[in-house]
């Protein structure tokens, strides 16, 4: 029997997953614990004057795929008007069948708009106008759509020289129920080996007021900024690494390799991961004094195009999936913070798919210390967040390790509409357990299994975090 595109019982493929999904998962609020999101369109409550706006900007998954149906630059990222890019968007859409994006388009069209056509250019123009009379709804400004959306906590992702003063003015206005908290993304202080390290040490040092000539003067400069972070409700911070280095007796020459970088000299590749291992290593302290979880996203060639990256600069959409193992890195990190009991509770996200199972595995080398699953193996991240390839993280957690403690999805997005992510992972999670259930795998417990699909989509994240 030939189903309805995406109706209420989308991807439940059984009577379990529907009870599951229905009576369980979808009642849960939504903790968003990682993302791109801009705070300062939440503090002025933004609104959009068109559905290319909320859809089409900053959203590079979308870019890709205008861009591999052959559109040109210009209904991209350049001089196009909202519409025709757009209309770009309608014509590659159609053609994207079996792409995440293709469900989250039409989930967001359905759940906020009320619109149940399917985009294509016939549709286009019909789509365009249901959706921009919806948007001049002022219930659909960004706070609305966030309230909406049962949205408790969002957590961004800032530098640690950043201000946070939109996140100030976030916690000012009592009008907002939904906690905005920043998480501290220390990257351009570890990557010594980028360009702009040195002018980044001087814009650290004016912000905290602390000179940045040797490598104690960058550790109590960013001491000090994890200082602030904390008191404006801080509670991880997050790492976006090529790769997970790990150095032994890294900290004994860091200083001197330091002060070799911010002189000018070229540093050899295994002085760059000594220093970036003794910057890890700090970091990691720092964390566990403060209870933040630590976050590890590892595994991505970024910039590939080289000539587009000149043109348009990072994160439009030239990043691809490396295939570096990194497992002893990890374990070796994480194993030096435990030695001295500063290892933090930690996240370990990689790009390669390939990792799943190396991932569970060195998380449950690490647990114990009265904490559930104090390191986990993260979410299906960016490339990974295919129905396909959820299916295979959880498939590899709840094989490897323990499904129960898993805490769930996240949206690692600059959207505001992308909260139905969080639905397309419940909707998987719960199909996947009531698969099982009905092959006779685990009991026919529904209520006991609907306590662990909502301690997965919420309960979880929740403690962990301590939001």
């Amino acid at each position: 029997m030939l189903k309805e595109f995406i109706d209420k019982d989308f991807l439940l493929e059984n009577q379990t997953a529907k009870s599951l999904y229905h009576d369980y998962a979808a009642f849960m609020p939504v903790i968003d614990y990682h993302c791109h999101v801009n705070p300062m369109e939440i503090a002025q409550d933004r609104r959009f004057e068109n559905i290319a706006q909320v859809w089409l900007g900053g959203d590079h998954y979308k870019w890709r795929l205008i861009r591999a149906a052959g559109e040109k630059e210009e209904f991209v990222t350049g001089e196009g008007s909202d519409y025709e890019k757009f209309m770009a968007f309608a014509r590659a859409l159609p053609k994207a069948i079996g792409n995440p994006v293709y469900h989250w388009t039409h989930l967001e069209l359905q759940r906020y708009f009320g619109c149940n056509l399917a985009l294509s250019p016939e549709t286009a123009d019909e789509v365009w106008r249901i959706c921009n009379k919806k948007l001049a709804d002022a219930a659909m400004s960004v706070r609305g759509i966030i309230t909406r959306s049962r949205v408790e906590v969002i957590v961004t992702t800032d530098d640690p020289a950043d201000s946070l003063e939109w996140h100030q003015d976030i916690v000012s206005d009592k009008s907002f129920q939904t906690k905005v908290l920043p998480a501290m993304r220390p990257d351009k202080a570890i990557h010594i080996d980028q360009p702009g390290f040195a002018e980044y040490m001087r814009r650290l040092s004016d912000v905290t007021n602390v000179p940045i000539k040797t490598l104690d003067g960058l550790f109590a400069a960013l001491e000090s900024r994890i200082d602030f972070f904390n008191g404006m409700g801080c509670r991880a911070a997050d790492h976006g690494l090529d790769e997970v280095p790990f150095e032994a007796n890294a900290e004994e020459n860091a200083g001197a390799i330091f002060e070799k970088a911010i002189n000018g000299a070229a540093l050899t590749d295994r002085e760059v991961r000594q220093y970036k291992t003794a910057m890890l290593l700090f970091l990691g302290r720092q964390y566990a004094k403060h209870g933040w979880v630590m976050q590890y996203h590892y595994g991505a060639l970024r910039n590939i195009n080289a000539a587009m990256f000149q043109k348009l600069g990072p994160d439009t959409g030239y990043d691809a999936i490396s295939g570096c193992g990194c497992g002893r890195g990890v374990a070796s990190m994480l194993s030096a913070l435990e030695e001295t009991g500063e290892l933090p509770k930690t996240i370990l996200y990689s790009l390669n798919p390939n990792d799943n199972a190396m991932l569970v595995s060195i998380a449950g080398g690490f647990s114990g210390s009265g904490v559930a699953c104090k390191v986990q193996h993260g979410s299906a991240w960016w490339f990974n967040d295919t129905k396909p390839e959820m299916e295979a993280q959880l498939t590899s957690l709840a094989g490897r390790g323990l499904l129960g403690g898993f805490i769930g999805m996240l949206t690692d997005s600059r959207s505001f509409l992308s909260y139905t992510r969080h639905e397309y992972f419940r909707r998987i999670l719960c199909n996947l357990i009531g698969g099982w259930v009905e092959n006779g795998e685990y009991p026919n417990d529904v209520k006991a299994l609907g306590e662990m699909v909502k301690d997965i989509s919420y309960n979880n994240v929740s403690k962990y975090f301590g939001f």
